[in-house]
């Protein structure tokens, strides 16, 4: 693929493309903001989705819609449409209906719950029209812009893999948005496995006292065992205990101890061989009186990668470098890895730089957001560019 000429050209008018879209700043941030302050837990999206579906609706677009999954989908048509681009953010947001949802501008920064995961990464995908059009782009190949449902947590990624299994116009390559940090570049994906392990003691609850101990001594020699699990440094893998949640008072012996906890790794199996380990204690327990054990698994991926040479990783490093941005290689367990899943050349980006992520005082910087659109037009030019080079 003929990517140097190409790259290069790109990389001539990059920050070019920065400062002309700070013209745009107080509709990115209109966008982020609304975004932000609509409550889009897991699930229960359809808020946000009907706001994006109208936005997409007053840019023109064509074949808006929303799908069974509760995506909001729309189409920008290249000039000759012969493949097509995904663009892709999720809409749904770690924060029950019930929490405070405004945003506020302060200063330099914008601060409230979701802002960074995720309002910025939709609203830059819902503002793209405005952006390409600012600065006299028009991409050869199609552009899908898609809003995924049921990403996080329980969700599984189920939105985008409706859509990568039901759509009639599949991707040739795709770009995953996220709100933090700018120079995130994903091109790889862990293997991961997120569980739940609840035990459950039978004690009666009349002779709870004197000698009872109840699920959470248990549920202590379960994460004793857990933690004596060997993880290999390389390829890395590590199991993460995220929560512990038992009891209610100080003198009642809980019947009920609940642990989620998550399993990654680089290496293919290594995943699945930790979850035996892990499942041989919990028929251990179930082994034992008056206690019993379950585990669920709530979501599964499977390491891939597109390599740390492909074109598109290497003209994302070129182009952050060209705007002052240092490149942060990690591994995503998100979206990212349902499209490697289906050999779809896919990278994952950050918008701008910010604090707090997942706590009440969320919070972005607006300057750097202009590099962090920049980035993203220019490797949308680079993708396009390289697929009409392929037919």
């Amino acid at each position: 693929m003929a990517m140097d000429p190409l790259l290069n050209d790109v990389l001539s008018r990059v920050d070019d493309y920065r400062q002309k879209l700070t013209a745009l700043r107080e509709i990115i941030l209109a966008n982020t903001v609304m975004c932000g302050e609509i409550p889009s837990p897991t699930f229960r999206e359809e808020r946000l989705v009907r706001f994006l579906a109208d936005r997409f609706t007053e840019n023109d677009l064509q074949n808006i819609g929303t799908d069974e999954a509760g995506n909001a989908v729309a189409m920008l048509p290249g000039t000759e449409g012969k493949n097509n681009i995904l663009l892709a953010a999720h809409t749904d947001k770690v924060w029950e209906e019930g929490v405070d949802h405004s945003v506020t501008v302060s200063g330099d920064r914008l601060v409230g719950t979701g802002v960074a995961d995720n309002a910025l990464g939709v609203a830059t995908m819902v503002g793209l029209p405005d952006i390409l059009s600012k600065l006299g782009i028009k991409l050869k190949n199609n552009l899908i812009l898609l809003g995924t449902s049921r990403s996080m947590g329980r969700g599984d990624l189920g939105g985008l893999r409706f859509f990568l299994e039901n759509s009639q116009r599949q991707p040739a390559a795709a770009v995953c948005l996220e709100g933090v940090q700018l120079g995130r570049l994903s091109y790889s994906s862990l293997g991961m496995e997120r569980g739940e392990l609840v035990v459950e003691s039978h004690e009666e609850r009349s002779n709870a006292g004197w000698g009872s101990t109840g699920a959470i001594v248990t549920m202590n020699r379960v994460v004793r065992q857990i933690l004596e699990i060997r993880t290999p440094e390389e390829p890395k893998t590590t199991i993460i205990l995220g929560s512990i949640v038992a009891g209610s008072a100080f003198n009642t012996p809980p019947q009920r101890a609940t642990l989620r906890f998550e399993i990654r790794s680089e290496a293919p199996g290594m995943v699945s061989e930790i979850s035996e380990q892990i499942q041989d204690i919990v028929h251990q327990v179930n082994a034992e009186h008056q206690i019993t054990a379950h585990y669920s698994v709530v979501a599964r991926r499977k390491p891939g990668t597109i390599g740390f040479n492909h074109p598109y990783t290497a003209a994302a490093r070129n182009i952050m470098e060209a705007l002052d941005v240092k490149p942060k290689v990690a591994p995503s367990i998100s979206e990212l890895s349902a499209l490697l899943d289906r050999g779809i050349p896919s990278l994952t980006l950050g918008l701008t730089y910010g604090d707090n992520k997942h706590e009440v005082n969320e919070m972005i910087y607006i300057e750097p957001i202009f590099r962090g659109l920049a980035q993203l037009v220019a490797l949308l030019e680079v993708i396009d560019g390289d697929l009409q080079d392929e037919q």
